[in-house]
């Protein structure tokens, strides 16, 4: 039980990091793929009267998530040392909020489950990401909770 113990956040820090990064080249490079998501989200959004929102210079634009998993791709990998496990807790934090957007867009705007035509490839890797995020969250709560005692700490200027 102990191996288990080791060896699951690393392997389910892996399966994130490598679906994160691997969107990236279709994030950053501005895929066709990419614009038609984005784009899909953006128009929903202008009916709502918040248009831009998801346009490529809007809040949450394909670079704003995109940075948003990179930086939890970092952290979940630097986290994989034993050193660095509270880092690994906080890269699934951020993992699980984007993966909770992706999954919530999917399912609550005309985006739906299948916007690539790919079977929904992508809703479900979505799901296996957020899931995987929120079994390490789990693992390493004590360090989360330890972790965020201490940015308490520093804000307040004493323990919360």
């Amino acid at each position: 039980m102990n191996k288990v113990k080791k060896i699951l956040p690393i392997i389910l820090a892996l399966i994130c990091s490598g679906v994160f990064l691997d969107s990236l080249r279709f994030k950053f490079t501005n895929h066709p793929n990419t614009q038609e998501i984005f784009g899909r989200l953006n128009e929903w959004a202008a009916s709502l009267g918040a248009e831009g929102l998801f346009a490529q210079t809007g809040l949450f634009s394909q670079y704003t998530i995109g940075v948003a998993e990179l930086l939890a791709s970092a952290a979940l990998l630097i986290g994989c040392l034993p050193r660095f496990h509270r880092l690994q807790g906080f890269g699934a934090l951020l993992g699980l909020a984007v993966m909770t957007g992706a999954i919530s867009f999917h399912l609550f705007t005309p985006l739906g489950i299948d916007p690539n035509n790919d079977g929904g490839g992508l809703f479900v890797m979505a799901c296996v990401v957020w899931l995987s995020c929120l079994v390490l969250a789990i693992i390493r709560r004590n360090q989360l909770t330890h972790g965020l005692a201490r940015i308490g700490q520093a804000i307040f200027g004493k323990p919360v």
